[in-house]
């Protein structure tokens, strides 16, 4: 696995071998790029457009490239609406907000898959009990808050070493995630297939993140005021539910 962008960091497609999976082409850049390095979206019954992030939804899917300049560009461009037009897919509703919208979507995506590691006992928080985990050798992903303070940060990106490491979420989102009402600034999930997901959905998130979500005064620990509250407030209707689909993606034919 990789080492992680962090939110102030621009994502480079996670590849430089050859290709030998399915490829599409993202519509932004024109890069032929294999598909699960690509955001996909559909185009729903009633016209309205659809990211769909485990890649299982019915439909012919657009593609572009997780990276906020180019949702920009495909909105901006009206380039959704050129290619459903072109594959005969009917008129598109495209927000102009997307990729604000794509990335409360992966927020929530990850903070979800957090909490399913937490609760299969695959991920635990505190400075402690992950340093424990560790040297252990237990860690198989690092989590530490964007917000952390950076003595704190340091100490256990020095002590884990190469270990992939998400950090695009902040105390109060992870706080969410592990059901805990204070700020949890240190974390680690274990090695499987959650941790491989929120590898995946944390690289497209940083590359997502806005200036105005990265939290602007450090936490020092994770005994702090309530944190937990705030992180679920825009998580609902940002678009439309199929959008949230969660499940292992699967390959598509060659048409789709």
């Amino acid at each position: 696995m990789m080492q992680l962008a962090t939110a102030q960091t621009a994502l480079p497609v996670r590849r430089s071998r050859v290709s030998d999976g399915p490829e599409r082409r993202c519509l932004a850049s024109g890069r032929v790029c294999e598909k699960s390095d690509l955001l996909r979206f559909v185009v729903g019954p009633d016209g309205a457009l659809t990211v769909d992030l485990a890649a299982r939804l019915p439909g012919r899917g657009l593609y572009v490239l997780p990276q906020r300049d180019l949702l920009d560009r495909a909105v901006r461009r009206g380039l959704f609406a050129r290619a459903a037009a072109r594959h005969k897919l009917g008129p598109v509703s495209v927000p102009a907000d997307l990729a604000d919208r794509v990335e409360t979507l992966l927020r929530h995506r990850c903070r979800e898959l957090v909490g399913l590691a937490r609760r299969a006992g695959q991920a635990i928080a505190g400075f402690e009990k992950t340093a424990s985990w560790v040297r252990a050798g237990r860690a198989a992903v690092l989590l530490q808050a964007s917000d952390g303070a950076a003595a704190g940060v340091a100490k256990l990106d020095a002590l884990a070493g190469g270990l992939p490491k998400v950090d695009v979420l902040d105390g109060a989102e992870l706080a969410a995630a592990f059901g805990r009402p204070a700020a949890v600034v240190h974390g680690a999930v274990a090695a499987g297939g959650l941790a491989a997901k929120l590898v995946v959905e944390a690289d497209r998130l940083g590359s997502l993140c806005s200036p105005a979500q990265l939290a602007p005064a450090p936490l020092t620990n994770e005994s702090g005021p309530d944190a937990g509250s705030a992180a679920t407030s825009t998580d609902h209707a940002v678009l439309r539910q199929g959008g949230m689909a969660t499940g292992p993606a699967r390959d598509a034919s060659s048409t789709r």
